[in-house]
């Protein structure tokens, strides 16, 4: 029970990565905030939870809103009594197209969402850690495309990218405050994201394609996020912080 006594929200949780962190962190004894866009999934998964033992509720959010993110925050404290650790891994990802040929709506649709909303998430959540006096988590769900770029994607590579910076930053700026701020970056991984990457072609060539790339031989599963984000989450990394963690089989080497 490495997270006993812990509350864990979970952004895009309804699903992929965020569904696999959240139902690791129940099972090592924290009590979750299953939240996502998609209200439906998420209580799913918060029923999942909780017939399997666990503790959790869902929140229908659009992270992407700082008043909704706030009422996120709000609600996880109002039910469980504080928070401890914030999982910020909602993101949307892009069909392979050239950057100039990327639309301006596609463009601001990227970094509202995979990049505004760490931001906001950072901006109500930090207040609360500070008043608590508590160690804080905050752990972004960043990418390979961060650090190894794939062609087609650069609009996407960029919004990812830039929360590279913006979590060695913000880990610099919290430090003093007992917050650790860490990135995971997987590669990509067989969830409702991966569709989009591969593209209008063939769908099994452009997977072995992606699978090629990756030196040992298989996309990231849930688990392997879950496992990760458990190490960083949990007092084991307590004096890990900036931190980008490749959950990528070597793809970055």
């Amino acid at each position: 029970m490495r997270l006993k006594n812990k509350v864990a929200i979970v952004t895009g949780a309804a699903s992929g990565f965020g569904e696999g962190i959240a139902k690791r962190f129940a099972k090592e004894g924290a009590q979750v905030l299953v939240a996502d866009i998609n209200l439906d999934g998420a209580e799913s998964v918060a029923s999942e939870i909780n017939k399997d033992g666990g503790n959790a509720i869902a929140f229908g959010v659009d992270v992407s809103d700082s008043s909704q993110t706030k009422e996120m925050i709000d609600r996880s404290c109002e039910a469980f009594g504080k928070m401890d650790i914030l999982i910020q891994n909602a993101a949307i990802g892009m069909r392979p197209t050239p950057l100039i040929e990327t639309s301006e709506e596609e463009f601001d649709a990227l970094f509202k969402i995979n990049v505004k909303s760490v931001y906001l998430g950072a901006v109500h959540s930090v207040p609360i850690f500070r008043k608590q006096k508590t160690p804080g988590v905050i752990i972004n769900t960043i990418s390979t495309a961060a650090i190894r770029p794939r062609p087609g994607l650069t609009a996407y590579n960029a919004s990812k990218g830039s929360l590279v910076t913006m979590t060695k930053g913000l880990s610099l700026e919290l430090a003093s405050d007992n917050i650790r701020v860490n990135g995971l970056c997987p590669v990509a991984g067989d969830t409702a994201m991966l569709d989009g990457f591969l593209g209008d072609g063939p769908k099994d060539e452009s997977y072995n394609r992606f699978v090629s790339t990756v030196p040992l031989g298989r996309l990231c599963k849930p688990r392997d996020m879950a496992n990760a984000a458990l190490y960083l989450a949990s007092d084991e990394a307590d004096f890990i912080t900036g931190v980008m963690l490749e959950v990528d089989g070597g793809r970055c080497v």
